[in-house]
């Protein structure tokens, strides 16, 4: 087995995804992984501190990369439009994967210890939300009460996009979650 790879991590995640599909999470081991990679069990535990963390690999960077660009968009803008204009770009960076985010989110709904984790993942999409808005002189109240909808919005908007047809854009599905969020706030 090789002792470098620069693809390693990418490769452990793919190994795992299939491995989990097929046998599932609990039936899964790290050293089954790291063989269908090629690589050892060392190597797998220098990406990853365990198992599940492999099925997490792309939401590491996901928080930052929304902060970026919330942080792109023009300083006059709303702080409701500034977060629907940040994550419509992170739906459109996103709408290539829609195999690999389905084939993730079957195996986070059929384990428990996962759901729990991909909610982590969330609060870390929500705090990085929150910074970016309070950076931007938002009040603190404001930013984390925008930053939970915007959160919610995007994962409803996720599971719906992953419902629809194939060639449904997220970015769209997004925008009709943030309507059918204000018009039930409005009553």
């Amino acid at each position: 087995m090789p002792r470098w790879s620069p693809d390693a991590a990418l490769r452990l995640e793919a190994a795992a995804i299939d491995l989990f599909e097929g046998q599932g999470f609990a039936d899964t081991t790290v050293p089954q992984i790291a063989a269908k990679a090629g690589l050892t069990t060392r190597t797998f535990f220098r990406h990853f501190a365990d198992k599940r963390d492999a099925l997490f690999l792309r939401e590491r960077e996901f928080p930052e990369a929304v902060s970026d660009f919330l942080q792109t968009v023009p300083s006059g803008s709303s702080p409701v439009a500034t977060v629907r204009m940040g994550l419509a770009e992170a739906c459109r960076g996103i709408q290539g994967w829609r195999e690999q985010v389905a084939r993730r989110q079957a195996i986070i709904r059929s384990e428990p210890a996962l759901q729990e984790r991909d909610l982590l993942r969330s609060h870390h999409l929500g705090a990085a939300i929150e910074v970016s808005l309070t950076d931007r002189g938002v009040d603190g109240r404001q930013a984390h009460a925008l930053a939970a909808v915007a959160v919610t919005c995007f994962e409803l908007a996720l599971d719906r996009w992953l419902a629809s047809a194939q060639d449904a854009a997220l970015e769209d599905v997004l925008a009709t979650v943030w309507v059918d969020v204000r018009t039930a706030l409005d009553g």
